[in-house]
């Protein structure tokens, strides 16, 4: 392990053992100390962030855009206080610290016993969501984590999602789509963020105008094992309650290839998020590249 690794895995380690320790209210205000700090360096991060939201807002001045990331950078910071105080909260402060719009679409499709593939962005703490899905609606669910380096820090999250009451499965190996699919035929519920392709294979979609690359996991799901297909939106609000919305149900097409309804479904998808995410496009935590144009720059000549 390098250096830089150790240390990382020491930040986020003390970062778990000390914030959830410290009272709430000292909490929200060291996060935004971090966050404003943050912003002020203007690093790589903060820079890609207000590129992306510039995509999100194009009539948006510099100013605005400034703005905008500044208030990106805080909820991100929300975020990662909230999870680093997670495994503290009781049951009772997880289930009233969520409010989601239109649940019955969930709750309904697992009354159905077909199973359902949740799949939303990075918005607001999604981390969150699952834990209160897990206790406020008593749903247990499995979902896939990207493989982090160091291997100590992956296994930092694994843990931590799992005392969440999630079942957490690698994203690379080959055996999770196999595994989401059992779960998804035993009536389960599946829960992905499915805005960043991981694997340089995903599906082309328009996003906000332009060309970007999104998972095809979430639509082959429902397609192969017959699982409900549901985008869900979040964002924070001025209270201490995180907002959601589940979408209606993104339908199989009748008709075309696996590829061609495997687009149609990835593009209906996308268009959800979308929505939430122009909504309130602060609580969109995008610091990596994402539009296709920026992964690849020769394409910004392509007519």
């Amino acid at each position: 392990m390098s250096v830089q690794e150790r240390l990382t895995d020491a930040l986020y380690g003390a970062g778990w053992a000390t914030v959830k320790k410290i009272p709430e209210p000292v909490a929200v205000r060291l996060g935004r100390s971090i966050a404003d700090l943050a912003w002020r360096r203007r690093g790589k991060g903060v820079l890609r962030l207000e590129s992306n939201y510039a995509r999100v807002v194009p009539d948006a001045s510099p100013e605005r855009l400034a703005e905008l990331s500044r208030a990106g950078m805080r909820s991100y910071l929300r975020y990662w206080m909230e999870s680093f105080r997670l495994p503290a909260w009781s049951r009772e402060r997880i289930a009233g610290g969520v409010d989601v719009e239109d649940i019955h679409r969930l709750t309904d499709g697992m009354a159905a016993g077909k199973g359902v593939v949740l799949a939303l962005p990075h918005l607001a703490n999604w981390d969150l969501a699952g834990a209160w899905v897990t206790t406020g609606l008593g749903v247990p669910f499995t979902t896939v984590a990207e493989r982090l380096k160091p291997e100590t820090l992956y296994d930092r999250f694994v843990a931590y999602r799992e005392g969440l009451g999630m079942e957490v499965l690698p994203h690379s190996g080959g055996s999770a789509f196999g595994t989401l699919a059992r779960r998804l035929r035993d009536g389960g519920l599946v829960c992905l963020v499915a805005d960043r392709d991981l694997s340089a294979s995903g599906v082309e979609v328009d996003f906000f105008g332009e060309t970007a690359r999104m998972p095809a996991g979430p639509a082959l799901l429902a397609q192969q094992t017959g699982a409900l297909l549901l985008p869900a939106t979040l964002w924070y609000d001025d209270s201490p309650v995180m907002r959601g919305r589940v979408h209606p149900p993104v339908g199989v097409p009748e008709s075309g290839t696996r590829a061609e309804k495997t687009s149609v479904m990835t593009q209906a998808l996308a268009d959800a998020f979308a929505t939430g995410i122009a909504e309130h496009p602060e609580d969109w935590h995008m610091l990596q590249r994402l539009w296709l144009k920026d992964l690849d720059p020769a394409r910004e000549a392509t007519p």
